[in-house]
């Protein structure tokens, strides 16, 4: 299969996946991620809001919060592969982009530079992870592009069902994450 066979193909078996295992698997994953020595130690968590079928990130971005992290999620430069990092201190304010994501509102007062901070995790989303770590996402090319030059630790996030063997067609700006977290 090519890489939009493969997207559409884990695009459904996520859909497909019944709300309630899909809330018991996220729940499982966030406590996983909140008890990472990575998450306990980091100062800057970066997240992504999950939509739709996605895993679940808002109990882990609480968490963080009720630990006095901070929290910023992306918000995507249309036209360009890069995202800019905006502090958030609540869910209140985002706005919906033309990707349908909730995202910051631009704020150069809140606009969060990832190397600034001693100890960074970021979450990362994906249809699939594979067991090394590499991930296909929607073909954006947004976090790979961050990835490259991300030096905290970076962690995917998968649902057990949506784990690959292997990621197919791998290129050569493809990064893969430091851990991948399951149910």
């Amino acid at each position: 299969m090519d890489k939009q066979a493969w997207r559409k193909h884990f695009k459904e078996l996520r859909a497909s996946i019944p709300a309630d295992d899909r809330a018991r698997a996220d729940a499982a994953i966030a406590q996983q991620v909140c008890e990472l020595p990575e998450f306990q130690s980091c100062d800057l968590l970066l997240a992504y809001l999950s939509f739709g079928a996605e895993i679940e990130t808002r109990d882990i971005i609480r968490a963080a919060w009720a630990d006095a992290k901070t929290v910023a999620l992306p918000r995507c430069v249309l036209g360009t592969r890069t995202m800019k990092w905006y502090q958030v201190d609540s869910f209140e304010g985002l706005v919906k982009s033309s990707l349908g994501v909730e995202e910051p509102a631009e704020d150069p007062a809140r606009e969060v530079d990832p190397v600034a901070f001693e100890h960074a995790l970021c979450l990362v989303p994906g249809l699939t992870f594979d067991t090394q770590g590499f991930r296909m996402g929607y073909g954006g090319g947004f976090y790979d592009t961050f990835l490259k030059d991300f030096t905290g630790t970076s962690v995917g996030l998968c649902r057990r069902a949506q784990l690959s063997d292997k990621v197919p067609a791998l290129e050569s700006h493809d990064l893969s994450v430091n851990f991948v977290i399951t149910e």
